[in-house]
């Protein structure tokens, strides 16, 4: 399989890091084609300034970020939860690469659109330091539903699978080490 690593997180060496290079690893040793790009080495301005109103040339990070999207049959994203969602430098990678006539386009007639990534699968594996139960309860889950739904549903992914690692705040090393563990022999079962 040809797999997409996202890195969402701006610090490579963050908790995030460590679960985005131990997913390619096990990847790698599965035999899967892995490409990874962490958003915290990508050179891009997040602001889409003019919203669709003007084309607003893409940087070489972003191009890149496209020709990974085509080229993978699973995107992986890998991202902390801030304020309830996801980082400000994820929604702008979104916001600047999945754009209207390549992730999707609007129908001349009508409020629908074509979804022009089918075809792909993703998996969300999501980190915070606030337990499950408050981001269900409290925030109903708007980090995922946001990604999920809001952006890879609407732009033609399916069977988009989510995972967190929550209750984080605190933790050693040692216990995040063995949750991603746990997490990737969930993931890569034999």
């Amino acid at each position: 399989m040809k797999i997409y690593i996202l890195l969402g997180h701006p610090l490579n060496e963050s908790y995030n890091g460590s679960i985005a290079e131990a997913y390619a690893d096990k990847a790698r040793r599965a035999g899967h084609e892995v490409r990874m790009q962490k958003l915290g080495e990508m050179n891009f301005n997040p602001n889409l300034f003019m919203g669709y109103n003007e084309v607003q040339a893409l940087e070489p990070d972003l191009l890149e970020a496209q020709q990974n999207i085509i080229w993978c049959e699973k995107w992986v994203i890998i991202y902390p939860v801030w304020w309830g969602s996801m980082p400000a430098i994820l929604k702008g990678f979104f916001d600047r690469t999945l754009l209207p006539g390549f992730a999707f386009k609007y129908h001349t007639k009508g409020p629908y659109w074509d979804k022009l990534l089918k075809g792909r699968t993703a998996e969300l594996i999501v980190t915070s330091d606030s337990p499950s139960f408050w981001l269900r309860l409290k925030y109903r889950n708007s980090d995922i539903r946001s990604i999920k739904t809001a952006t890879l549903w609407f732009c033609g992914f399916s069977n988009i699978r989510t995972y967190r690692i929550s209750s984080l705040r605190g933790k050693e090393n040692q216990y995040r080490n063995k949750q991603t563990e746990i997490l990737l022999n969930r993931i890569f079962k034999p």
